[in-house]
């Protein structure tokens, strides 16, 4: 194997999994609020406050893992 053909499976790989745990962080965030809006509606504003706080945090280790890929595609 040439050097390209390793550079470009660390970056797959260094996308597949920096992205699976963000993506699941993102959806149980999502359904946590959902469960916590339905039980308590006064506090929908609270909660999609936290949500959307929370969801942006995880979002970031997604986009770090993407800057990661960058790095090693293009070094």
């Amino acid at each position: 194997m040439d050097i390209e053909r390793i550079r470009l499976i660390a970056t797959a790989a260094a996308i597949a999994i920096g992205v699976i745990g963000p993506a699941f962080a993102i959806g149980r965030i999502g359904s946590q609020a959902t469960d916590a809006i339905g039980r308590n509606p006064e506090a929908a504003p609270k909660i999609q406050t936290a949500m959307i706080l929370a969801i942006a945090f995880a979002e970031a280790l997604a986009i770090y893992a993407l800057v990661i890929a960058l790095i090693i595609k293009f070094t």
